[in-house]
């Protein structure tokens, strides 16, 4: 597992592409020393899964509004039956202080569509200092290719 230990390959594949998608043996443990390598060389990285993701950009980079969950029977004099909006500091915040590079690892990243998937390869275009790595799922061995080359195929 010389590859591995290294991580060099899939530093510059990753910082050529800006993107790129994940395919790791599900027994685990391959992800974590690749994103523990990329810590060591510089990076910022954030963890969060893309359920839930939304509209990347406004989530990634700008305050935005959520509305909690619908519980049953609530007063309709305040908030109404939708509640109240509650404002949400973006997700890489805080990673965007400092001239570092900046990292986000999306876990469970086969639930994102198409389009999601090339609004964050357009995102880490319009953003030099992002990469980003989609966990797309499984393989027997641990594998990784440019996003927009899987949007592509």
């Amino acid at each position: 597992m010389p590859l591995l230990l290294s991580g060099r390959g899939f530093k510059r594949d990753l910082e050529q592409a800006g993107a790129l998608a994940l395919f790791a043996p599900l027994e685990g443990g391959a992800e974590t020393r690749l994103l523990r390598r990329l810590r060591a060389a510089g990076y910022r990285a954030q963890l969060s899964s893309a359920r839930g993701l939304g509209d990347p950009e406004v989530f990634l980079f700008q305050l935005h509004g959520v509305r909690p969950p619908h519980l049953g029977h609530q007063s309709v004099g305040r908030g109404a039956a939708v509640g109240e909006v509650q404002r949400v500091m973006p997700q890489l915040g805080a990673l965007l202080e400092g001239s570092q590079p900046i990292l986000l690892w999306l876990l469970e990243g086969q639930v994102l569509s198409q389009a999601e998937l090339g609004s964050l390869v357009a995102l880490c275009r319009r953003e030099p200092r992002l990469k980003l790595v989609v966990e797309m799922g499984g393989a027997r061995a641990l594998r990784w290719q440019p996003l927009e080359q899987l949007l592509g195929a």
